[in-house]
């Protein structure tokens, strides 16, 4: 079995070799694990809406952040881009839909607020409360 070193060793030699033109292309690294609920929740999204947004099916989503299922590695590859750059998925799948949102027809960015957390006047942090009528309370 090969040590954390001897991976790192075969990419930068990857590296080189491409640098070199000895290889062409490059290996993306995809992760293993993803944490879809996490993603989910850093970005505000309900189940349905993340799945609408992003184009995959709601079952897929239960399945996922239940852990019946875990997503293939394109799949993976993209929620990983959605976790790192939601704007640029975003952009990529729905143009016209993206730069009406912001208001503008050129490439943008913007920055989806991923803390909904309250601190109070002696720093402790709170959620905020939701009222049946869907204001919120203090």
């Amino acid at each position: 079995m090969k040590t954390q070193f001897d991976h790192m060793m075969d990419g930068l030699n990857d590296v080189e070799a491409f640098l070199a033109g000895e290889q062409e292309g490059f290996k993306a690294h995809v992760p293993q694990e993803v944490d879809v609920k996490a993603i989910r929740n850093r970005l505000g999204m309900t189940q349905a809406r993340f799945s609408d947004t992003f184009g995959f099916s709601l079952d897929a989503i239960k399945h996922w952040e239940g852990g019946r299922r875990t997503p293939e590695a394109p799949a993976r590859a993209l929620l990983t881009v959605i976790a790192k750059n939601p704007a640029a998925v975003l952009n990529a799948l729905k143009p016209a839909a993206f730069a009406a949102a912001v208001g503008s027809s050129k490439p943008t960015t913007f920055h989806v607020k991923a803390d909904r957390k309250r601190r109070n006047s002696r720093g402790v942090t709170r959620r905020k409360a939701h009222s049946a009528s869907g204001k919120g309370s203090r």
